[in-house]
C-alpha cells in the first residue's frame, strides 16, 4: 500500500515521502496514529504543492539572510569598555554584548548565531562571523573601544 509519511517514523521514512509499506501495518498501525495517509492522487498533488511552496519560503528565507549579511558586513558594532595598560580589557567582550550592540542597531539576531571562538580581550577591531542561515554567513566588524 503506497502511503505518504506525515511524521518521521523510524525504520520506515521521514515526513513528505511516498513508500509502500505492508497493508496491514498501515491499517492497523501507521493509519489510526495519524503517522500517514494513503497516497491517493490528490493527497499526491497536495503534497507537491506543499513542498514547492516550502521551498519557495526556504529561498526567500536565504535571500533575506543574504541582503542582512550585505547589510551587516558594512556595519561596525562598537562596544565601549574599561581598559587597562597595553590595550588589555578588564573582563571581555562576549557574544552576549555583541548580540545587544547588534539590537541597539536595530538587528535582532540570537547571541547563538555570533561565532566567537574565544571573547575579545583587546581594544580594537576584530572581525565575527555570524551564522545567519545554513548556507549563509556573515562578516561583523566588532570594535573594542575605551570608555
Amino acid at each position: 500500500m503506497k502511503v505518504i509519511f506525515l511524521q518521521d517514523v523510524k525504520g520506515q521514512g521521514k515526513k513528505g515521502e511516498i513508500k509502500d509499506v505492508s497493508e496491514g501495518y498501515a491499517r492497523n498501525f501507521l493509519l489510526p496514529k495519524g503517522l500517514v495517509k494513503e497516497a491517493s492522487d490528490g493527497n499526491v498533488k497536495t503534497l507537491e504543492v506543499q513542498n514547492a511552496s516550502e521551498n519557495k519560503r526556504k529561498e526567500k528565507e536565504k535571500q533575506d539572510a543574504q541582503a542582512l549579511a550585505n547589510k551587516m558586513g558594512e556595519m561596525t558594532v562598537v562596544i565601549k569598555t574599561k581598559a587597562g595598560e597595553g590595550g588589555r580589557l578588564f573582563g571581555a567582550i562576549t557574544s552576549k554584548q555583541i548580540a545587544e550592540a547588534l539590537e541597539a542597531k536595530g538587528v535582532k539576531i540570537d547571541k547563538r548565531k555570533i561565532e566567537l571562538d574565544e571573547p575579545i580581550r583587546s581594544l580594537g577591531v576584530t572581525q565575527v562571523m555570524v551564522k545567519l542561515h545554513p548556507e549563509v554567513k556573515a562578516k561583523l566588524n566588532v570594535q573594542a573601544a575605551e570608555e
